[in-house]
């Protein structure tokens, strides 16, 4: 069973337009709107690769009442924590060049209360053959640590959890040991304290490092360069030649198709050349719509896995 948090779940708003003027008239030329924030974006990708998983999380007002509509209509399975607080919004910006700007809101301010009624639904869930996936920001009022806390119990009971989260939220994390994490090449950076873009020898060095602390897999995402798995076995990944719509989500696609690989026990060839080419078909996807299991299939007999 694969559970997915979602701290701070939003509706996630694409317009596109050719070129975003600053200061000036800018002309939309479609707007698409989402239930999103990461961990959702996650159980949207399990289910595109025909998997099953649950959404945890908060959600309230108009915008939580879109989210939860949504999730329903995709047949994905949910237990949130409701407020009497709008679920935030957030806007992305496309452009024909392919840039993406986003303007994301703060999201409700959450008391200790419903912090509690969280944990609860985790306690309740944890156990053997559950894959946690904890994913993206937390909303005001939330402790750094919690996710550090929601690995502690996972663990107490049996479950694995992979981490997909940045910043502090990352590095107070990381004491608890959560099976899987998942960094990008510019949070790596953040967390060494490098001041120049890593070289690919320095990112398997600070994996290598982190694995060395207690963290048995580290899968470093690289954007279209590609992706570094460091896992019982090392490999790189050269990214996917595709025609890209949107970036947005390809994060998110890899670490759900990295949760179905684990849930469904893939060996470690299969777990890469299904996480690749889930994230690279994100990319040829608007708004953050994961893939399809056919693009997927496709892409998958184009991985290349060069072992270290």
């Amino acid at each position: 069973m694969i559970i997915t948090i979602t701290m701070n779940p939003a509706v996630d708003k694409t317009i596109t337009l050719d070129q975003l003027e600053l200061g000036g008239l800018s002309r939309v030329k479609s707007i698409k709107q989402d239930a999103g924030g990461k961990g959702i974006n996650v159980s949207k990708t399990i289910k595109a690769l025909h998997g099953e998983s649950l959404a945890l999380g908060f959600v309230g007002g108009e915008s939580g009442t879109f989210i939860v509509k949504a999730l329903n209509e995709l047949d994905i399975r949910h237990d949130f924590v409701y407020l009497d607080q709008n679920t935030r919004v957030n806007t992305k910006v496309v452009e024909n060049s392919g840039r993406v700007s986003e303007i994301n809101e703060p999201g409700p301010i959450i008391n200790r209360e419903m912090v509690d009624l969280l944990l609860e639904k985790v306690r309740k869930y944890a156990a053997e053959d559950v894959v946690f996936v904890l994913a993206g920001s937390i909303p005001l009022g939330v402790d750094k640590g919690i996710y550090g806390k929601i690995v502690d119990i996972a663990h107490l009971n049996g479950a694995k959890v992979i981490l997909d989260a940045d910043g502090d939220l990352f590095r107070e994390s990381l004491p608890s040991n959560p099976d899987y994490i998942k960094p990008n090449r510019e949070e790596l950076e953040k967390y060494a304290g490098l001041d120049h873009e890593a070289s690919k020898e320095e990112l398997i060095a600070i994996g290598q490092g982190l694995k060395d602390k207690g963290i048995d897999n580290v899968l470093i995402s690289l954007g279209k360069e590609g992706a570094l798995f460091l896992m019982e076995r090392n490999a790189f990944v050269p990214g996917l030649k595709v025609v890209a719509q949107s970036t947005v989500g390809a994060g998110d696609a890899l670490v759900g198709a990295l949760a179905y690989s684990v849930e469904h026990k893939l060996e470690l060839e299969d777990l890469i050349e299904l996480a690749i080419a889930t994230s690279a078909g994100a990319v040829t996807t608007h708004g953050t719509q994961p893939p399809t299991n056919e693009l997927v299939n496709e892409l998958k007999k184009q991985v290349k896995i060069e072992m270290l």
